[in-house]
């Protein structure tokens, strides 16, 4: 049985939108159950929730208070002790659940997970790791897509290597291909840290740790030139929104097709299954949930503004994580890459100012 627990109440709408998706999570997944995180009484008050209730894998999991989207990490860090989101990543921590997911704020979801869960050995910064629509059909995984804005060439290893390991457990690739993200494809390219990075790559893919294809640009993210895209998360974030922003293009275009006149939407008509199939393809909704790699047990990350179908994505790739034994199969890589990691020699990394006042100021705040 695979328990997932869900931080209900996190996210722009909350229980709105979470209590419809676990529901249905439950139908379609009977070897799954859910911890359900929140406010009871806020809960009780969704018309679905009887049903959520009355399901035997299902337990709801108190929590008085709610980390909010604008929060700064400091108060959903050192204030908020007994909020939704906390109690969902320490059920994960004391083994209660294999996996959280939050649509909450990203910026305290990281900080929280990080302080509850630790990071793995021989990992310096936790990286958010997602996908991305691609042309083949599939959707190529980019990591980090905005946990770390600097980054050095040594990070940039480590996230490989977590990338690695994701797809190898999600996507069944045993030996998935990894691209450095730049601003051309020969190895003269980019910044200083990208060549120091794409050196380290090199070496990782003659030693058999990675399938290093070499740098990729931009474009090759959604041709789907490789499995795995690495980047640091500004561009990372960047690439994402832009991918959202397609797709909603797509959907407005395809209405505005239908309401301009009677030319448009006979063609619009006959065009509509071809249109419509595109329009499925690139639905950034079925790829929401992205993982937060690098840390002592499985944190995926929703979507803010994700509605009942997009959290159920989310939830889906947390369970199939859990069941494919993802956070194992992340210790063994770094073993196995330990020798470069340990030469990489990345210095330690401060905490942001907030979240590191917060850890000192309340040594046990992850009890």
């Amino acid at each position: 049985m695979i328990r997932i627990a869900v931080d209900a109440m996190g996210g722009d709408v909350g229980p709105q939108v979470t209590v419809p998706a676990s529901l249905s999570f439950l139908d379609g997944h009977p070897e799954a159950a859910i911890l359900l995180v929140g406010q009871p009484a806020v809960l009780a008050s969704h018309p679905l929730f009887a049903r959520l209730r009355a399901h035997a894998r299902c337990q709801v999991v108190a929590a008085t208070e709610v980390v909010t989207m604008d929060d700064p990490i400091e108060v959903a860090l050192r204030r908020k002790k007994d909020s939704s989101m906390r109690v969902a990543i320490v059920q994960v921590k004391d083994g209660a659940a294999q996996a959280a997911v939050s649509a909450g704020n990203t910026g305290a979801l990281m900080a929280i997970s990080r302080y509850i869960l630790k990071t793995l050995d021989g990992i310096d910064r936790p990286a958010i790791a997602g996908q991305i629509p691609n042309a083949k059909g599939g959707a190529t995984t980019v990591l980090d897509l905005g946990a770390n804005v600097d980054c050095t060439e040594d990070h940039l290893f480590q996230f490989a290597v977590m990338g690695s390991a994701l797809v190898a457990a999600i996507a069944d690739k045993a030996n998935p291909s990894v691209g450095l993200l730049n601003i051309g494809e020969e190895a003269i390219k980019g910044s200083e840290i990208i060549k120091k990075a794409g050196e380290l790559l090199r070496s990782a893919s003659k030693s058999g740790d990675l399938n290093f294809y070499g740098n990729v640009e931009g474009n090759d993210i959604f041709k789907g030139v490789v499995d795995i895209v690495v980047c640091d998360g500004f561009v990372g974030n960047v690439a994402l929104k832009a991918s959202e922003g397609l797709a909603s293009m797509i959907g407005g275009f395809i209405k505005a097709e239908f309401s301009r006149n009677i030319f448009t939407k006979i063609a619009a008509i006959v065009a509509y299954p071809v249109l419509s199939a595109f329009k499925n393809r690139v639905d950034h909704r079925r790829y929401n949930g992205a993982a937060l790699l690098g840390l002592r047990g499985l944190v995926f990350k929703s979507h803010g503004s994700a509605d009942a179908f997009a959290f159920e994505s989310a939830l889906n790739r947390a369970y199939d994580a859990a069941r494919n034994n993802l956070l194992d199969r992340v210790r063994e890589r770094i073993a196995h890459a330990a020798p470069l990691l340990a030469t990489a020699g990345a210095p330690p990394v401060e905490l942001p100012a907030a979240t590191a006042h917060a850890e000192l100021a309340d040594p046990t705040a992850a009890h």
